[in-house]
């Protein structure tokens, strides 16, 4: 049974974390374009795919363009409750992003793929483990703890995040996650309140 994991970048220039969990051994690397992604998710035939992108828009808008004073999603909401931070899909540099997360999202769909959104910095906090911001050697180290194996000091900021979202869906297919919001616009989290650092 394979995850695949990605720290989704907003644009095919940036890299993209890139990781395949198999029976706790993950893979990672770094892809660029969406024609790569695609070809490494097709190939690894994951039973889920754990995106660090918003895949959906605020409900009542049309387009991430469209000028509203709608900002926010019900699980950007649920967030802010639990005293997770996070950029809002709204924001400049998140705008690009949340465009091309929807499209992979309906890429994958399309092909029979689950394809589910979730927030690597937000599931370090419930989980308890450091944030990339702590220092990577800290981050690798939580997610040893949390018995994943194949990881290495190599690893950039990216892999280790999309090696979180590839732990998170492996949550949610155990049915050890919760969703907030909606199912159509829901952001996938492990069970738990938010642990203090």
């Amino acid at each position: 049974m394979s995850i695949v994991g990605l720290d989704l970048a907003g644009v095919e220039s940036r890299p993209t974390g890139f990781c395949i969990l198999a029976d706790m051994k993950a893979e990672t690397s770094l892809v660029y374009t969406d024609k790569e992604m695609l070809k490494k998710i097709r190939e690894s035939k994951p039973r889920v795919v754990a995106i660090d992108a918003p895949l959906s828009l605020p409900p009542g808008r049309n387009s991430i363009e469209e000028r509203t004073g709608i900002h926010l999603r019900e699980s950007d909401r649920e967030l802010l409750r639990r005293g997770i931070r996070f950029f809002p899909v709204t924001l400049g540099p998140m705008r690009k992003l949340t465009e091309r997360g929807i499209n992979l999202r309906r890429v994958l769909e399309a092909e029979n793929c689950v394809a589910i959104e979730v927030y690597p910095g937000g599931a370090q906090d419930v989980i308890g483990i450091p944030r990339k911001q702590k220092g990577l050697e800290k981050l690798k180290a939580g997610l040893e703890n949390l018995g994943i194996k194949g990881l290495n000091s190599q690893m950039s900021d990216h892999e280790l995040d999309a090696v979180t979202c590839a732990y998170v869906g492996k949550l949610f297919l155990e049915g050890k996650a919760v969703t907030y919001g909606t199912p159509s616009e829901g952001i996938v989290m492990p069970k738990g309140e938010t642990k203090p650092k």
